[in-house]
């Protein structure tokens, strides 16, 4: 929980020092913002390797199902890379280049999933 704060007061002091640069120089501001986003990266990663160590606890249970695990982690890891770095491109003025990011974000995670779907196919067919 003191995580999730300190991490909100770095976002909003972080967005107050670069508005503070936006109107006279404005690629400061990017700068600002851009530096910050990484810090928030790297408090990001921290729980993800927190999440790791209870994932391993799950994946003792799971008998053979491990891949689905991993396929779940690759999923989580595609989707926050390509929010991260839209988010980064909306906020320096390139909506497109977000967009297109966002699409292939969208994209890799269906392809990512296919061996779940796969598998529910191949589940359903022993069934008739």
């Amino acid at each position: 929980m003191t995580e999730l704060i300190k991490v909100a007061f770095l976002g909003i002091a972080g967005v107050l020092l670069a508005m503070q640069f936006k109107a006279d120089k404005s690629e400061y501001a990017a700068y600002i913002g851009l530096a910050v986003s990484i810090i928030i990266f790297f408090f990001c990663i921290r729980q993800v390797e927190a999440v790791m160590v209870q994932l391993d606890r799950i994946r003792s249970y799971l008998d053979g199902a491990e891949a689905y695990l991993a396929i779940l982690l690759k999923v989580v890891g595609i989707t926050y890379i390509c929010e991260f770095s839209s988010g980064i491109c909306r906020d320096a003025g390139y909506q497109t280049v977000a967009g297109q990011i966002e699409v292939l974000g969208k994209l890799t995670v269906m392809f990512a999933g296919l061996p779940v779907l796969f598998a529910v196919i191949e589940q359903i067919q022993s069934f008739l």
